[in-house]
């Protein structure tokens, strides 16, 4: 699985950052930062919940 953003769409409310703070992190300037771009075993989970959680649609996983 690889985790990609739309950095047209993205907002960097936080919510991914909430819901997977070990892949996801928003600085200060508001831009949103992945840490792991391509997560493994229980961090697969959180990468679903965080995409799917995303209110803008801009995060989404390729699989491969």
């Amino acid at each position: 699985m690889k985790i990609t953003v739309d950095r047209n769409k993205c907002t960097a409310l936080g919510i991914c950052e909430s819901l997977a703070p070990d892949l996801f992190e928003v600085q200060q300037d508001g831009s949103l930062v992945i840490l792991n771009d391509r997560p493994d075993g229980g961090l697969c989970d959180a990468a679903r919940e965080a995409v799917e959680g995303c209110p803008t649609e801009a995060l989404s996983i390729e699989e491969e």
